[in-house]
């Protein structure tokens, strides 16, 4: 009989954009050390998608797992010190004994992704190991406008897992970046996920996404003002609402957060394409 897998709610709902819930809900009876360290690494990267950056640097210390120590590594970036990091960060990737960790790897693809440095993101990633790790490989070429190394990755993906939720996002987000037919594709799934789990930001761009891809701009308006309630400050939902109003003829000025923009370069829902060019 198989093992249950005491963390897949808790990853479900990272994965999902409910860090809140995944913090309040992180008190998982049962755990062994190895799993003890995962729901930790689980725990502190919802703090930092939630921009609690300095939480995690004070409650992270030297002593903690390579996996955690990487996840501070990520906090630093975000509050600034960039070029602190990203030092620490080749010098433990290049350490016989760490380098191999894949959260390490994926902290480095993923800092690497936010400089654009795309080819030193895919020098730590692309050998995967980890769904997580595919998940990232396939941003990182939908970035490139390499659809067809992405697929590549997708389905390495669906031969290992076909209905884990990473791999349905990713297939949303391939088949966003391919658009056309594909668009009704990635809308069913973020669908399918809006049925079954707490409706989310994510989720709801994701959807919105699709609709404007599909020229539903008030149905992708009605689903960006649900997101919005949910997080006034998320840059996603900003972003996708002032496109949309646009659309639709609308003022967008009050939505137009520079500050909260910023943090775009490592969006999740691949709506770059939903941007006019400039």
């Amino acid at each position: 009989m198989a093992t249950p897998d005491l963390l897949f709610n808790l990853r479900n709902l990272f994965y999902l954009g409910a860090y809140q819930a995944a913090i309040n809900n992180s008190d998982v009876p049962g755990l062994d050390a190895d799993a003890a360290a995962e729901r930790d690494t689980i725990v502190f990267r919802s703090y930092i998608a939630l921009g609690s950056y300095q939480l995690v640097i004070s409650e992270i210390d030297s002593s903690a797992a390579t996996s955690l120590q990487a996840v501070k590594l990520l906090a630093l970036y975000l509050t600034g010190d960039k070029e602190g990091a990203i030092s620490s960060l080749k010098e433990w990737l290049s350490d016989s004994a760490i380098g191999s960790n894949p959260v390490l790897r994926l902290i480095a693809g993923t800092i690497f992704m936010h400089e654009q440095d795309y080819n030193e993101a895919l020098k730590h990633t692309h050998s995967g190991g980890t769904l997580d790790l595919h998940a990232l490989n396939v941003q990182i070429f939908i970035k490139m406008h390499r659809s067809d190394y992405a697929e590549k990755q997708l389905k390495i993906m669906q031969q290992t897992d076909e209905d884990h939720t990473l791999t349905q996002l990713a297939n949303a987000w391939l088949d966003i970046a391919v658009g056309g037919s594909k668009i009704r594709e990635a809308y069913l799934i973020f669908q399918d996920f809006a049925e079954k789990y707490p409706m989310t930001g994510m989720v709801l761009n994701g959807k919105a996404v699709c609709c404007m891809h599909m020229g539903s701009f008030e149905e992708a308006e009605t689903l960006l003002l649900e997101a919005l309630n949910k997080d006034a400050k998320d840059p996603e939902t900003l972003a996708n609402l002032i496109v949309c109003n646009l659309h639709l003829g609308k003022p967008s000025s009050r939505f137009l957060r520079i500050d909260m923009l910023q943090p775009l370069l490592s969006d999740l829902i691949c709506c770059d394409k939903v941007f006019p060019a400039t």
